[in-house]
């Protein structure tokens, strides 16, 4: 039985939901919280799970770090707290599972960060958006690495320096998201692009996406150099021959992963 405050975890054929369960809280990512969900994340990475939904419960999806972990404490108590905060954020990128982030409500500074940092965002119409440091007085500086890796660069300083929260129309439109649905059709929508970013090969889909996410912040020739390699070494993939042989031989493939 799931403890009250942890996060849920649900398993559902290859998918596992995790959700965030602090309601009271706004799912605010306190040091606890932050703990938990890095550990929920990794066991999922260690299992045979395909993909893995980020979701929460409450009016709020996440209000970002917990200021109650921060008043008045040390600069190296923050910095561990920030630091395990990255370390959960880059995790999500490891896993090999297909991380989807589902987006009920608003998403503010490091809950913001944590919709970017998923390899997919799916959000309700209502939903919003923002990095509301930049109004208040503690600038959302590891919030925006994430963040406008997304949106690009003008429209990241317009996040960061407003902190004005934007709907879900316009994360759409900046590429902070994937979809944006009607509040009622967002399970539908979850399920159905998970399921699209699922199929095929596993092992190649989960070389393929930490291999974006590690070149993605690299220089052109860098990224080129990183992608070459593995693409040439990922076309010995047991996945890799039995698509190309089906493709050859104008049949399904029977994937072995």
């Amino acid at each position: 039985m799931t403890a009250e405050g942890e996060p849920r975890v649900e398993r559902d054929g290859d998918v596992v939901t995790l959700t965030m369960c602090r309601p009271a809280k706004r799912n605010a990512l306190s040091r606890d919280h932050l703990t938990q969900l890095l550990g929920a994340v990794t066991a999922v990475g260690e299992s045979d799970a395909a993909g893995l939904v980020i979701a929460a419960e409450g009016p709020v999806f996440s209000a970002g770090h917990d200021f109650a972990d921060v008043a008045g404490r040390p600069v190296p108590e923050v910095r561990g707290l920030l630091q395990l905060c990255t370390e959960l954020m880059q995790t999500l990128h490891d896993v090999p599972q297909v991380v989807l982030a589902r987006v009920h409500a608003l998403a503010t500074a490091a809950g913001c960060q944590l919709v970017a940092s998923c390899d997919l965002a799916v959000a309700a119409e209502s939903a919003g958006f923002a990095a509301p440091g930049g109004k208040g007085g503690w600038f959302c500086h590891t919030p925006m690495v994430a963040i406008a890796r997304d949106v690009g660069r003008k429209r990241a300083m317009e996040l960061a320096l407003t902190g004005d929260v934007i709907d879900a129309a316009t994360a759409l439109d900046w590429g902070l998201v994937n979809r944006v649905v009607p509040d009622a059709e967002l399970d539908a929508a979850v399920a159905d692009l998970m399921a699209r970013a699922t199929r095929g090969s596993r092992a190649s889909k989960a070389w393929g996406k930490q291999t974006m996410h590690a070149q993605l912040g690299r220089p052109e020739r860098d990224a080129y150099t990183t992608a070459v390699e593995v693409m040439a070494a990922a076309s010995q993939l047991p996945g890799a021959v039995e698509g190309m042989s089906a493709f050859l031989e104008k049949r399904r493939p029977v994937w072995p992963d």
